[in-house]
C-alpha cells in the first residue's frame, strides 16, 4: 500500500495504527488471496533485478520472489523485512532509484492509494530498463466488489482514503506513461464472503473483481 509525497500524513496512519487488522485480512480471506497471488504469478518474471512499489507487509513480493519493496509505512516495511524483502522506505511519485535500474516492477493495489497515478507510472518507467515489465494487480472499480468497496468507502480505516479506477483508465494511464500493455488477466468472480475455494485466473477483464495488466515499457 502507498501513498503520494504531496499526501496528508492520516493517509499513511491507519496502516500504521491498523498493521495487525490489515494481516488478520490475509488470514480470513486466505483463498482471496491465494487467488489473487496466482493470478500474478504467470505475469511476475522469474529472473531479473526486481521491485515492488507499495510492498505494504511484503505478502505479495515474498512468494513472488520479488527481492525488493518499497513503501511509505515504517510498520508495513517491518512485516515485510520479517518475510526476507530488502525494504527501502520511500514514495511512488519520487522513487529513489536511478533511471533503468530494474528489470520488472510490480504494484498490487497500490494505484489506489498514490494521489497521482500517471506520476507513479511514470516513475515506474523512468526506472525500468528498455524492455522492462510492469505488472498492476488492482481492484477494478466496475466490478462488484469495487462498486461494493465505494458505496462503503467511509466504513474502511483502509480504503476511507482510495480512488479506485476501471481497467479502461489503467490502461489509459499505461499508455500515456509510455506502456504497451501485453496481457490482461483476472480473478475473483464471487463476492469476498462466498469464496472459499482458490478461483481460476481467466483471461482478460470486465468479468471479475481484481484484475492484472501486464505491460512492457515501449519508450
Amino acid at each position: 500500500m502507498l501513498c503520494a509525497r504531496s499526501c496528508p500524513v492520516p493517509k499513511i496512519v491507519p496502516f500504521e495504527t491498523h498493521h495487525r487488522r490489515y494481516e488478520a485480512w490475509f488470514e480470513k480471506h486466505e483463498a482471496v488471496y491465494i487467488s489473487e497471488l496466482l493470478a500474478l504469478r504467470p505475469f511476475v518474471p522469474w529472473k531479473g533485478r526486481g521491485i515492488e512499489i507499495g510492498v505494504g507487509s511484503g505478502r505479495f513480493a515474498a512468494p513472488l520472489g520479488v527481492p525488493l519493496g518499497l513503501d511509505p509505512s515504517p510498520a508495513m516495511l517491518a512485516y515485510a523485512a520479517s518475510r526476507g524483502i530488502e525494504t527501502v522506505e520511500g514514495v511512488a511519485e519520487n522513487l529513489p532509484f536511478a533511471a533503468d535500474t530494474f528489470d520488472y516492477a510490480l504494484l498490487v493495489t497500490t494505484i489506489c492509494f498514490v494521489d497521482s497515478p500517471m506520476e507513479a507510472l511514470a516513475e515506474a518507467h523512468r526506472i525500468l530498463k528498455p524492455g522492462g515489465r510492469l505488472t498492476i494487480g488492482f481492484i477494478d472499480r466496475e466490478s462488484f466488489l469495487g462498486q461494493e468497496y465505494l458505496v462503503h468507502q467511509n466504513e474502511s480505516v483502509f480504503y476511507r482514503e482510495a480512488t479506485f479506477y476501471s481497467a479502461d483508465e489503467v490502461g489509459l494511464f499505461l499508455a500515456k506513461t509510455g506502456f504497451l500493455i501485453d496481457d490482461w488477466g483476472q480473478t475473483l468472480a464471487r463476492p469476498l464472503h462466498k469464496i472459499c475455494k482458490i478461483e481460476p485466473l481467466r483471461t482478460g477483464h470486465g468479468q471479475c473483481a481484481f484484475v492484472v495488466a501486464a505491460a512492457t515499457k515501449v519508450d
